[in-house]
């Protein structure tokens, strides 16, 4: 009995088309320390506008089920698919009401009841590492890559963004006076809502040459008027939110700012916040962009500066 059990099956895995051969699943070790098996890469829901920029440059716009409010790139994203909301007040009924196969969520998506609600659901949840750094950059594309079962294609997206990141080093050592960059959020009565170390601000400022002025503390944190004029800021940075941007008239009339570099030179940036902190394929053509609005004379060189990522066919 046990020999004729065991022949049928041999007969009816040899019956299998051969993509079936391969579905005995993918596993990915992700954010939480875990090891997830991806049994079905078909029907995905993209919580993060890095990973789902990255399954655009991969190739797989036809599997994204949904994607939250963050994916703005490519414009398609929010144009063509559902919207489940911002990636840190998701619902569990908006994300699990698309019948998703796999939710690729980054890490510190949330609310924390939402992703438990997630995990003990029948889908497989893969929470991808956020680290700002280019070390985290290629591991965020290979894991997305590998979650797909697309590793030659990860490895193709992954050289592209080692050749930008590599180009950018050569304009980054044209920098011979750093700038002091503070990068703020928000003025939130009276105070500056300010990043330190460990964020993408800061990681972003020296991907572009500049220093960070805030110098105290990881995160995100209010300062006051006198932490303000001791970091001695040259430039404020800043990202575009509608409605809700830092103007430059607001940090230029600052009483904090008013006494560093950035009222007196006039020196504020604005850019769009997905390129510039998404930390997805072109976050070396945004430190390019950054890097010539702090040092105007790079100009020149920053035109020889061709990023791949944009034009590489990584799509099959």
């Amino acid at each position: 009995m046990t020999i004729c059990r065991t022949l049928a099956l041999l007969a009816f895995s040899c019956w299998l088309p051969s993509g079936a051969a391969i579905a005995e699943g993918i596993t990915v070790h992700d954010a939480r320390d875990r090891d997830v098996v991806i049994d079905d890469p078909t029907r995905i829901v993209s919580i993060g506008g890095a990973i789902t920029e990255i399954l655009y440059a991969l190739g797989f716009a036809d599997r994204i089920a949904g994607v939250d409010a963050t994916s703005l790139y490519p414009p398609a994203a929010l144009r063509e698919k559902p919207d489940v909301g911002y990636m840190r007040q998701l619902s569990p009924e908006g994300v699990l009401g698309l019948h998703p196969s796999l939710v690729l969520a980054v890490q510190g998506s949330g609310p924390k009841e939402t992703m438990d609600v997630l995990e003990a659901a029948k889908v497989p949840l893969v929470l991808v590492p956020e680290t700002f750094s280019e070390a985290g950059l290629i591991e965020k594309i290979r894991l997305v890559g590998h979650a797909m079962g697309a590793d030659p294609r990860a490895a193709c997206l992954t050289a592209a963004v080692e050749s930008d990141l590599a180009q950018l080093r050569v304009l980054r050592a044209k920098v011979t006076k750093p700038v002091r960059v503070m990068f703020v959020m928000s003025l939130l009565n009276g105070r500056a809502m300010a990043a330190g170390h460990k964020t993408a601000a800061d990681e972003i400022i020296q991907l572009a040459g500049g220093v960070n002025a805030i110098d105290g503390y990881d995160g995100y944190k209010p300062v006051n008027d006198e932490a303000i004029v001791a970091a001695k800021p040259d430039v404020v940075l800043s990202i575009d939110r509608g409605k809700d941007s830092l103007t430059a008239d607001a940090v230029f009339a600052h009483p904090g700012f008013e006494l560093t570099p950035v009222a007196a030179n006039k020196a504020f940036i604005s850019m769009e916040g997905l390129y510039l902190l998404g930390f997805g394929p072109r976050t070396a053509a945004a430190a390019r962009d950054l890097s010539v609005k702090l040092y105007p004379a790079l100009a020149p060189e920053a035109d020889n500066f061709k990023p791949a990522a944009l034009t590489a066919n990584c799509r099959q």
